[in-house]
């Protein structure tokens, strides 16, 4: 490897000094415009991976989370495979020791027993239909505490059964009820002619942006439809599952299978809404497409750019080979240039793209549609070790790419060179 010594300093690498000097140059040229645009385009590609990496992180996670905060992650009731998923439950008896070994487990965070009803709401000449949730007193609605747009949850004090439901905005909105109204609704009862009918007063209203949920359920107390069923106080519709570590989502479930009575069966939120999460992962295609094209934009804008200089800098190669200069050395100095070229792109991009997206997570600036995204603005989720994987993989995959274009500089003949006009 040749050297440069300063007679005041350390042995300089020549190469490395060459095209330091180069992109020093201040002169006004072609090849500098051509290195405005190649780092002009390589920051927009590295902006667009971290944004698009950041945005559909968040979009994952913010779905994900509504699911889990309504339904929990597992649950576990009657198996019953061929039943739809908002269907009725067939009863099951509730078991302290079953319930005890559930909640002794280190990866579970509550347990709380839950109950279905379909059920149509009556209010000011306007009917609805909704499957009503039944939940007990212990039930965790802190979870839900982030989807509660108005009053507050049931209080469920009541000696007999609590008298309070909480609907959705999108039932709301329908049936023209307001926080403190009245609502009657009534249960359809297999064999007799008239429905059931109770009235309850709206204590809250709810909005989680998923329309499956907004337009289904309204939650109250499980004790209403135990009473409703002609059930015994010790059977329940089935159980949610909290977990601790969401990654452990099928290994849990697993775990506490065995632990249940035969007939029961325990499944994941994702084995019962596949088509969401089937969806959901979906957008790691678009991430991956969507990475591999600016990473390829990058590519192509950089080797051109190279080919330009080596192109342009003929003369200097043609006399740097005549000084004795090797193939080696010559695109050492390209690829030092081309990796300071790369350095800037990636730096600039790194500040855009994390800029644009502390911005949306500040303000919310990026607006959606929430009936078809599920949310009303652009989630954002940064998960650092991707973003520094994406830099760190970006850079060495260019650089080992600037190896073609500096093949070039092997075929300048020194004599010709010169002579380069």
């Amino acid at each position: 490897m040749a050297y440069l010594r300063d007679f005041n300093g350390p042995p300089v690498d020549t190469s490395l000094f060459i095209a330091r000097r180069i992109s020093r140059n201040r002169a006004r040229s072609f090849s500098r415009t051509i290195i405005r645009l190649s780092i002009g385009a390589t920051t927009i590609s590295v902006a667009a991976m971290i944004l698009s990496l950041a945005f559909i992180n968040g979009f994952q996670q913010v779905i994900s989370d509504k699911i889990f905060s309504f339904w929990g992650h597992l649950r576990i009731q009657h198996f019953e495979p061929y039943k739809v998923n908002t269907a009725e439950e067939t009863p099951i008896i509730r078991e302290d020791s079953v319930e005890h070994q559930i909640r002794a487990r280190k990866d579970v965070a509550h347990l709380s027993p839950f109950a279905t009803k379909s059920a149509v709401l009556n209010a000011h000449g306007t009917i609805e239909g909704v499957l009503f949730k039944g939940v007990d007193g212990a039930y965790p609605f802190m979870r839900l505490n982030g989807f509660l747009k108005a009053g507050k949850w049931p209080e469920m004090r009541d000696s007999v059964y609590g008298r309070e439901i909480v609907i959705s905005q999108t039932l709301a909105d329908a049936l023209s009820l307001h926080v403190g109204e009245d609502v009657i609704i009534y249960f359809i009862i297999p064999g007799e002619e008239r429905p059931r009918t109770r009235k309850l007063k709206v204590c809250g209203i709810f909005r989680t942006g998923i329309d499956i949920y907004d337009k289904t359920f309204a939650l109250g107390d499980i004790r209403l439809l135990q009473r409703l069923n002609d059930w015994e106080p010790d059977q329940i519709g089935g159980y949610e599952v909290v977990l601790k570590d969401i990654d452990q989502l099928d290994a849990s479930a697993e775990r506490i299978f065995p632990l249940l009575p035969g007939g029961w069966d325990c499944r994941s939120m994702m084995q019962i809404h596949p088509e969401i999460f089937d969806w959901l992962n979906l957008q790691n295609t678009n991430k991956y497409i969507l990475i591999t094209v600016m990473t390829l934009v990058a590519l192509i804008n950089l080797i051109t750019c190279l080919i330009i200089l080596v192109l342009e800098r003929t003369r200097m190669i043609g006399v740097l080979k005549a000084l004795g200069m090797g193939d080696w050395g010559i695109q050492r100095i390209f690829l030092s240039y081309g990796s300071m070229i790369l350095a800037w792109g990636i730096g600039l991009g790194s500040v855009l793209g994390l800029g644009i997206a502390w911005l949306q997570l500040r303000t919310g600036f990026i607006r959606l549609d929430e009936t078809a995204y599920y949310m009303d603005r652009a989630p954002i989720l940064i998960i650092w070790w991707q973003v520094g994987l994406v830099l760190a993989g970006t850079f060495l995959t260019c650089v080992l790419v600037l190896m073609i274009p500096t093949i070039i500089s092997r075929r300048i003949h020194p004599a010709k060179a010169v002579q380069f006009r």
